[in-house]
């Protein structure tokens, strides 16, 4: 039991005095991720492939639009002058072509299941992959034990610019290593 205690106090004693000899210092830097993505040549392809995919879908959304817009107008101006079956048929036909717009733009932009957020996925996950690698090997080669994003979430309040490894990232991601 003695023993025990003491080894206890060894160890609390040898905690206490490794905390208080010497604060431990790290060095932190961080980029502007997007800078990195406006500049680094693959990001603005991937974008600029998701754009186009997103252009098409919008056209046929305005083409199911403009169809639904027409039969809508027609059935207008039928009014009553059609029978009450025909007026019925042309309600249901509205009903159908409403759905099937909506079921577009669900199946496309719905968040986090639409096919946008999936193809943006998979566009920009190689990106990302490449951002993160050339991110950490310029953290290791400068020292760094952090590098925070400026663009994100992580608030930063002041950053010294000695310690902006933007440009470095990009760089290395132009270079291809």
């Amino acid at each position: 039991m003695k023993r025990s205690i003491l080894l206890l106090t060894f160890l609390f004693a040898t905690v206490l005095s490794a905390q208080t000899t010497q604060p431990a210092s790290f060095k932190v830097g961080y980029v502007d991720s997007e800078t990195i993505l406006a500049q680094f040549p693959e990001a603005i392809k991937a974008k600029s492939d998701l754009e186009g995919l997103v252009a098409n879908w919008r056209k046929e959304v305005d083409s199911l639009t403009a169809d639904l817009q027409k039969l809508y107008a027609d059935y207008q101006k039928q009014g009553a002058t059609i029978k009450k079956e025909e007026q019925e048929k042309n309600q249901k036909i509205l009903v159908e072509k409403d759905q099937k717009l909506q079921q577009y733009k669900e199946q496309k932009f719905a968040q986090p299941n639409g096919e946008y957020y999936t193809r943006q996925e998979t566009l920009m996950a190689p990106v990302k992959k490449k951002i993160f690698q050339a991110i950490e090997d310029i953290a290791k080669e400068e020292g760094m034990q952090f590098v925070l994003d400026k663009a994100g979430e992580v608030i930063v309040l002041y950053a010294d610019a000695q310690y902006d490894v933007t440009f470095k990232v990009l760089d290395r991601l132009k270079r291809g290593k």
